[in-house]
């Protein structure tokens, strides 16, 4: 086999990048994972996620029995299926078709016997694809906070948990709803791969209150609407709380987990060649920081005449952008041109970041590549890379340099991918 030094860098991070992806596929890591049916009753399927289509179809295709159902995916990540209805929606602002679906969703599990099973399929992506305001909160207000949130640079944590306590489905009330046994299988896309925050967890209790949401919108300086701010403040209908009778026949089962696709990525550097240096799949902070960091680091080990080379330093977690600017992008580019103007070319160090679900932000890229030649070609296409970092634009930054990595719909999430090769 060739090693990994004969092969174009870029062409090598994809094969890893593939790798990670490939491992947390529904029709890989759902199946083993299914119950068997009911013995008298009816299997029920409900989910949302960017992957949660293609979880329908990964039952569909293994499961022995009847089936009905529906779930809720982002636009352009919808698989057709045969017995389960699906439904495209807005992602990361929720729209009309996500409250709708959501209500309906609520509708059906309610209608359910004790006999039957409910399957609860859930992905990245649900939060804001299964809406449904609480009582007295337009959908026009829970858009506006999200927004502001997802503009503050607040954590996924701080996120959810605010989520939950402005929604009629989310941190456990669906699952509260039904007097059915509720199975959720689950693709974890947060760090530390929490239930309660995997889709503002649904059907799982919720140990987050009313005033953690209140001092969540304090803290990064959001003024809610009248009618948000009305309803966090009189607290008057709390999620379900661990050891909530109404809970106690919901089972929760993780079917694909970043750590796992890191794994796969590891095994697959291994294969090429490389020594793999897994700094773990929690990486948290904000994108740019964190991207220079790693350029420290990456310019650490390739100084080290102990370091065994080619080498590649694996990451994965869940970064943030506190947006100042007016252009466009999202963690892993801004990750990328962080990390470039912090090697100022160095030699030998290549890297790829990227989200596993194929969006970074809300443009049409995973991610981006940046190599040592990163900030003259730049310079060539008279790009102002510092400038553009100040801007928030690091997509126009990539896309200008022909950089971008578009990889489309992948059907699964199992959050930040990074790698960086060091030759």
């Amino acid at each position: 086999m060739p090693s990994a030094l004969d092969r174009a860098p870029r062409a090598l991070l994809r094969s890893l990048f593939d790798a990670a992806v490939a491992a947390a596929h529904p029709q890989l890591c759902v199946p083993p994972h299914l119950p068997a049916p009911p013995a008298n009753g009816r299997t029920i399927v409900v989910g949302a996620g960017k992957a949660a289509a293609a979880m329908a179809r990964a039952v569909e295709d293994h499961w022995h029995g009847p089936l009905s159902g529906l779930v809720v995916t982002r636009d352009g990540y919808g698989v057709p299926c045969l017995k389960i209805e699906t439904i495209e929606a807005a992602h990361p602002v929720p729209d009309e078709r996500g409250r709708a679906a959501a209500g309906r969703m609520l509708d059906i599990v309610r209608a359910a016997a004790a006999d039957d099973l409910v399957l609860c399929l859930m992905s990245g992506g649900a939060s804001a694809l299964l809406v449904l305001p609480a009582p007295g909160i337009a959908l026009a207000d829970k858009q506006a906070t999200t927004r502001a949130l997802l503009k503050s640079g607040a954590t996924i944590h701080e996120i959810n948990c605010v989520r939950k306590h402005l929604s009629a489905i989310k941190g456990g009330r669906l699952a509260a709803a039904t007097p059915a046994r509720v199975l959720t299988l689950a693709i974890s896309d947060v760090v530390g791969d929490d239930p309660s925050v995997i889709g503002s967890g649904p059907t799982v209790p919720d140990p987050s209150t009313f005033a953690e949401a209140r001092a969540i919108l304090a803290k990064y300086e959001i003024e809610p609407a009248p009618a948000v701010k009305a309803h966090l403040e009189a607290a008057a209908a709390e999620s379900p709380k661990p050891g909530d009778p109404r809970l106690a026949r919901a089972e929760y089962r993780l079917v694909a987990t970043p750590k796992g696709a890191l794994a796969a990525a590891a095994d697959k550097a291994r294969e090429l060649g490389l020594e793999p240096i897994v700094l773990g799949e929690s990486l948290e902070g904000e994108a740019r920081l964190v991207g220079a960091e790693h350029a420290a680091l990456a310019r650490k080990l390739a100084a080290d005449p102990n370091q065994k080379k080619p080498a590649v330093v694996l990451s994965g977690g869940e970064l943030t952008v506190t947006i100042a600017g007016r252009g466009s992008g999202g963690p892993s580019t801004e990750y990328l041109l962080g990390m470039a103007l912090a090697l100022k070319g160095a030699r030998g160090i290549h890297a790829l970041a990227a989200d596993t679900d194929g969006i970074d932000g809300s443009e049409d890229n995973a991610g981006a590549f940046i190599g040592p030649d990163t900030l003259a070609r730049a310079r060539d296409f008279t790009l102002d890379a510092a400038g553009c970092l100040a801007a928030n634009d690091a997509y126009s930054f990539f896309r200008a340099l022909g950089s971008l990595l578009v990889t489309g719909p992948t059907f699964t999430n199992v959050n930040d991918f990074r790698a960086i090769l060091i030759q």
